[in-house]
């Protein structure tokens, strides 16, 4: 999946998403990568506009959707 680099952000480098499967896909400054399930597309759009896309993914992401680790 092609992400976007996230630049304003001290946790996160990189968001994708996939509209076919509702899959979005973080990047975390520590090499791990997730995947986040089910997620309907204006939340990775809000989440992309966030202005502290954190703050967004752990009040709207982080506990709300299943998730799978495809990179450690």
């Amino acid at each position: 999946m092609d992400r976007l680099l996230v630049t304003n952000s001290t946790n996160i480098v990189s968001a994708g998403y996939s509209a076919t499967t509702n899959i979005l896909e973080i990047e975390f400054q520590s090499g791990k990568v997730y995947q986040y399930l089910g997620v309907p597309e204006k939340i990775y759009q809000n989440f992309m506009t966030a202005q502290s896309k954190g703050q967004y993914f752990h009040d709207n992401i982080l506990k709300e959707f299943d998730f799978r680790e495809v990179k450690g």
